[in-house]
């Protein structure tokens, strides 16, 4: 004869140790993060140390809400572009320019003195690299999404390149914007909508 195992009842998961989790402490580690990045401190040479100092935290406190230093730069600068707008207006080429107002625009005035001095770094290291690609793919899965539609409701052109009227309509912008190329576009702020009607032409159906 087989015998069986009472039933016994499972005991409760076990709890984590150390103190809840504190929104507060959250937001002061990221407001330091990018406070010191807007000071002039460069990826590479910015160390937790110098954050938890900033943020009034121990370095502890850091390391059990990220992994490390990259994934808390991730988590700060994706805070500091905030989310994309997600115009759906019906027409392809209003929806377009609400995208291309937003591109480089940012309510905190951090990101102005933070964003271009992630470029170098972004090319020189592939880590940095993907998470720059992280940050930017939500934007570009929006304008990919407005595209889509245009092409869906006969706006725009069957065989439109995608990804290259993407690159076509962000890149003159961005240039502009972080590289202050040509000085006769230097702060004219109907570079946006200029440059939507000059690709328009060339993808419209």
């Amino acid at each position: 004869m087989t015998l069986t195992a009472p039933d016994v009842p499972r005991s409760p998961e076990p709890r984590a140790p150390g103190r809840p989790r504190s929104n507060r402490a959250d937001e002061a580690i990221i407001e330091a993060a990018l406070d010191l990045l807007a000071e002039g401190s460069s990826i590479e040479a910015l160390a937790i140390e110098a954050i938890a100092s900033r943020a009034g935290v121990g370095k502890a406190t850091i390391y059990r809400r990220w992994a490390g230093k990259d994934a808390l730069l991730r988590d700060a600068l994706t805070r500091l572009k905030a989310a994309p707008p997600l115009p759906d207006t019906g027409d392809v080429r209003e929806d377009l320019l609400v995208l291309a107002r937003a591109i480089g625009h940012s309510k905190d005035p951090r990101a102005a003195k933070i964003m271009p001095c992630l470029m170098p770094e972004a090319m020189r290291s592939p880590e940095q690299y993907a998470a720059y690609q992280q940050i930017v793919e939500p934007r570009r899965q929006v304008m990919r999404d407005v595209l889509t539609r245009g092409v869906a409701r006969g706006e725009l052109r069957a065989d439109l390149d995608i990804e290259l009227t993407m690159l076509a309509i962000t890149g003159p912008i961005l240039m502009q914007k972080l590289l202050r190329w040509s000085p006769r576009f230097d702060g004219d702020e109907t570079l946006p909508e200029q440059i939507v009607d000059h690709v328009m032409r060339s993808i419209r159906a």
